[in-house]
């Protein structure tokens, strides 16, 4: 009795921590999310300016990650959604909506009135009704310093015959937060997880939630059992039955002040609806235990469901957490889950059936033809550390780590050797996306496409915009259906004199801050804001200009305005400015 009264009471504890600590973190978030509702507000208010739908061909997307991309239900293309950009300074949100022509390879931008505001992290699912529906939930818009988050708690639907979006109204959903998953699972949206964070706290979500399609109702589920704990950008994936599998993903909990200790979780669920089709579903949590080989701990990995039911992990991150530094080990390897099977194995690619390598494997050959079953269940040989070196045009010397298993190499290095006796010369390494996290995923017809994502060298982050393509079916290549050069890249270093600016800008005399002022107000009299130079975007021209309109803000605020609020007028001016003069 003592032993179970002091679970008891540790649990009860644990759950009134978490509650307070919910509701400090609630406190603080309101306040930031109050500054950054003006900012995005300004957006929407942009966005409604558009009264028409329109579709153009355009080059393909710019470089992000964490936005979304789905397969069309009816047609052969994906549509790629929202997203993030840093370049070093700052960091930029997305609402655009971007189509991509599978059998065209060719992109198209579609411009559709009151769309969801600009957000990263969210979660999208597909639902094959009415002509095609992409249901969008939740993510967080950023400030451009990445200092403060507006996390959405909203409910968006595209309805893909009419191309509209539509924003639902629901109450009983999730809190804001970004990280979660969600899939569609029968007539439901079933949401799990993810994060909320302020500037100072932050809190991991284990809870689980369902959106039914038909009555358009929200519904928290209290699953019996023990659940996952906490955490975001964990596998998710709905069975063909209507259970739901979870894995992996990422939290943090702080250990004292100001330090933090991240976990990499490696656990894997099975949430289970008992008597489906009644009108109340009974959900239960249970712990998986998968044979085969799993990935290796990684956050930041993609995830898709592959023909034959099974989930695919592709790319990731390792974060190695040391006293003054963060460095990570990217991922571009790709796992299956087999469903049925309850089994893990990575997919390697095959080689090419040509009947000149099948006489000369002989026994190999017919083991291959027979199958993957036996490769699945062949211990694993350890992993292989690759690393290469790429000198960018500055001169920076980018060190980027690839880790494949012993498996993987043998097979790579016996295939290059016979093919270099058959074409009597050396051939380079197999085409392949390169290591990386955060990227885009979908499968249509059994194909995955790869999207974007970033790895880091050093400080320095790369942003992708390339595009991959591998058939699931036959495992032979990977196609580059975009290319992108990482050494390209833009990334704009915080220099020393743009520090002093600062301090300057902040602590100048009044001499100066007058003389600034009355600048501006020549200047806004004479209405000689900077030109917006040809083909320049909104973020092209706010990026040469700020200084100019953050100078121009604080003559009409004053001297006692905050910082923060100068910069978030001057960014909304610059914004409908470049608007008005397009």
């Amino acid at each position: 009795m003592g032993k179970k009264g002091k679970r008891d009471k540790k649990g009860k504890g644990a759950e009134k921590t978490a509650a307070k600590m919910e509701k400090k973190v609630s406190r603080r978030a309101k306040r930031e999310e109050e500054d950054l509702e003006a900012l995005i507000a300004e957006f929407q208010s942009l966005d409604a300016k558009k009264t028409q739908v329109i579709e153009s061909s355009c080059p393909p997307p710019s470089p992000r990650l964490n936005g979304s991309l789905s397969a069309h239900p009816e047609k052969d293309e994906l549509i790629l959604f929202g997203g993030e950009y840093f370049n070093g300074q700052k960091t930029y949100l997305y609402n655009d909506l971007y189509i991509y022509n599978i059998r065209k390879n060719s992109w198209s931008k579609l411009e559709i009135p009151n769309p969801p505001p600009r957000r990263c992290a969210h979660q999208a699912a597909v639902v094959p009704s009415a002509g095609g529906q992409l249901w969008i939930f939740g993510g967080e818009f950023a400030s451009p310093n990445g200092e403060q988050f507006y996390h959405y708690k909203d409910l968006w639907v595209l309805h893909l015959a009419t191309k509209t979006w539509e924003q639902i109204k629901a109450s009983g959903g999730p809190s804001g937060r970004s990280g979660h998953r969600m899939v569609a699972c029968k007539r439901q949206l079933i949401i799990f997880g993810g994060f909320h964070e302020s500037a100072r706290d932050y809190i991991y979500y284990n809870d689980v939630y369902a959106f039914n399609l038909d009555s358009f109702t929200w519904s928290k589920l209290a699953p019996a059992g023990i659940g996952p704990a906490p955490r975001s950008g964990c596998q998710m994936t709905a069975s063909p039955e209507g259970s739901i599998i979870i894995y992996g993903g990422y939290s943090k909990q702080r250990i004292k002040k100001d330090v933090d200790k991240g976990t990499l979780h490696a656990d894997m669920f099975l949430l289970k609806a008992e008597g489906v089709g009644k009108e109340e579903d009974r959900w239960t949590w249970s712990r998986l235990n998968p044979s085969g080989v799993k990935p290796p701990p990684r956050s930041g990995f993609s995830v898709a469901v592959g023909p034959g039911n099974r989930s695919l992990l592709f790319g990731g991150v390792h974060d190695e957490e040391e006293e003054e530094s963060l460095e990570g080990d990217f991922f571009n390897d790709l796992y299956c889950y087999d469903m049925a099977k309850n089994r893990w194995f990575p997919a390697q690619l095959k080689a090419p059936k040509s009947e000149k390598r099948k006489r000369r494997r002989g026994k190999q050959a017919e083991s291959e033809a027979a199958g993957d079953e036996e490769m699945e269940q062949r211990p694993p040989q350890g992993p292989l550390e690759i690393i290469k070196e790429v000198v960018t045009e500055d001169g920076t010397v980018m060190t980027i780590k690839q880790v494949i298993s012993g498996a993987a190499e043998e097979k790579e290095r016996s295939e290059s050797e016979e093919e270099e006796e058959e074409e009597g010369g050396a051939l380079g390494p197999p085409v392949e996306p390169c290591p990386r996290s955060n990227a885009m995923v979908a499968v249509k017809h059994g194909v995955l496409f790869v999207y974007g994502g970033m790895f880091e060298v050093g400080d320095r982050q790369f942003t992708l915009s390339d595009l991959h393509s591998i058939d699931l079916h036959k495992m032979e290549e990977w196609k580059v259906l975009l290319e992108m050069d990482p050494k390209t890249q833009e990334w704009l270093e915080e220099s020393e004199s743009d520090e002093e600016d600062d301090v300057e800008g902040a602590e100048g005399g009044e001499e100066e801050q007058e003389s600034s002022e009355e600048e501006s107000e020549d200047d806004e009299g004479e209405e000689q804001h900077p030109a917006v130079e040809s083909g320049e975007n909104p973020e092209e021209y706010l990026s040469r200009t700020e200084q100019y309109w953050i100078k121009l803000a604080r003559s009409h605020m004053g001297p006692e305005a905050k910082e923060k609020k100068v910069v978030k007028v001057a960014h909304a001016m610059a914004k409908t400015f470049h608007e008005d003069s397009v």
